[in-house]
């Protein structure tokens, strides 16, 4: 959204002019006083620790309007100044208008315990192959990022693609409401967001509401293995579309996985075959790419675009990023973890096919609450079953990793320190080159620190 008049800015917060300045609206909305630029609006969000209402009339000095639920300090006079009951509720409010200006449109709503951002990247590769798209930056996929990814787009966008996240209960309802997506995607139910839900039971419920916000003439893409694929297809009136199953209508044939990334043969009931190359290793990336691949097979793609697109998907950074660094394998999947993602990312290292040794430098898992301990048990076992060199587990939090790393008749050593930097100076005695290491955490457990003290390199 670049340009709006200060009615239509009014009316769709639900605001009222107390200043009708003389600045046109020409280049969109921030919520950062530091990004202000002329012709932008400036909306005052709320936060803990800071309230946006006292930076407001800075930004009005260059802002052509600011949105603020009160006034404090002085207005330049030629700045617009909309009042609002709740600022929050405001961008929202503008955000589900400015959907409504998009129309024609085909909204993706993609939802999932992990892998979100991994599909996202592939169905933006895919869906650029023959619409001009768009899709969530990063990760803002929550109830500030998703109005703000919303708003982003520009008339003429033809579809779109918008991540959602949630830790709570009744969190994505008002975001498939401002999205309104005619294709949902879960990309799994797992156990992140425990602390918060209990049981993987209420978190499907919780994932499901994409799916019951899907209309009748909708498409429902889902892994045919998740535990709870049933629960998902009786949740929608739209068309359920499992993918990777045996009997599925979009399925991988002859996957083969190499440091480099996979590839298989992509099959598509009554389209045809194709041979994909993906360029990141992991059979449960092969998953992600199938759903991708889903997407743009129902949104009209070929099989040569869905190839084209996956082939040339560039995924956001720290999600299983394989990188030849000085004669090592460095693979980069610091940005989140989870027990389903850290399994995953310790099976795709163990698969690799050419390094001498492989190490695996792991931090802990959050908001996982009462299950905590056995979740984090549980990957020690995970870590003993497979064939590395060492494991470094970063954290008190992780004790209990480190100790079933040790139970299976001591088949892997495992160290147990307190911080990256700790962990990197105890890699950095045993590596040598021609090994992979994985890093692997939590967003908290900043286990890209590790990575940069060993190569230096990759720091952005």
């Amino acid at each position: 959204m670049k340009s709006i008049t200060a009615e239509q800015l009014a009316n769709a917060t639900a605001g009222t002019i107390s200043n009708r300045g003389t600045r046109t609206i020409t280049d969109g909305l921030t919520t950062d006083s530091r990004a202000v630029t002329p012709g932008c609006i400036f909306l005052a969000l709320c936060g803990e620790r800071f309230d946006g209402n006292d930076y407001a009339a800075a930004a009005s000095q260059t802002a052509a309007a600011v949105v603020v639920s009160r006034k404090v300090g002085e207005y330049a006079p030629d700045c617009t100044v909309v009042e609002v009951a709740d600022t929050l509720e405001a961008l929202q409010s503008l955000a589900s208008w400015w959907r409504r200006e998009l129309e024609p449109l085909h909204v993706v709503g993609l939802t999932g315990s992990s892998g979100k951002t991994s599909t996202k990247d592939m169905c933006l590769a895919v869906l650029s192959r023959k619409y001009n798209t768009l899709a969530t930056k990063g990760n803002l996929n929550n109830h500030i990022g998703t109005p703000l990814s919303i708003l982003a787009a520009e008339k003429g966008t033809e579809a779109a693609i918008w991540e959602m996240g949630m830790n709570h209960a009744g969190e994505l309802a008002p975001l498939c409401r401002m999205t309104r997506p005619h294709i949902g995607i879960i990309t799994t139910i797992g156990s992140a967001h425990m602390e918060y839900l209990g049981s993987r039971e209420a978190i499907a419920e919780e994932k499901c509401t994409v799916a019951r916000a899907l209309p009748e003439d909708g498409y429902m893409i889902y892994p045919a293995a998740d535990d709870f694929a049933a629960t998902i297809a009786a949740s929608t009136k739209a068309t359920p579309l499992p993918v990777g199953g045996s009997d599925s209508a979009v399925r991988a044939l002859n996957v083969r996985s190499t440091a480099a990334g996979s590839s298989y043969e992509l099959s598509i009931d009554g389209v045809g075959c194709i041979r994909i190359e993906l360029p990141v290793p992991g059979t449960h990336m092969v998953s992600n790419s199938l759903l991708a691949a889903a997407v743009g097979w129902k949104l009209g793609c070929t099989l040569e675009q869905i190839a084209e697109g996956l082939s040339m998907a560039s995924l956001t950074k720290g999600r299983l990023a394989c990188k030849e660094v000085d004669g090592y394998t460095v693979v980069d999947d610091t940005y989140n973890a989870n027990p389903e993602s850290m399994k995953a990312a310790l099976d795709t290292v163990a698969a690799l096919r050419g390094p001498k040794r492989r190490f695996a430098v792991l931090g802990k898992m959050g908001e996982l609450g009462e299950g905590g301990i056995a979740a984090h048990e549980e990957i020690g076992l995970c870590a003993a079953g497979l064939d590395y060199a060492a494991v470094i587990v970063v954290g008190e939090e992780c004790a209990e990793t480190l100790a079933l790393c040790h139970g299976a008749a001591d088949r892997i050593p495992a160290l147990l320190v307190c911080t990256p930097a700790e962990a990197a100076a105890a890699l950095r005695q045993m590596m040598e080159p021609g090994d992979a290491i994985l890093f692997k955490g939590s967003r908290s457990a900043g286990m890209e620190h590790t990575m940069y003290e060993l190569f230096p390199t990759l720091k952005p």
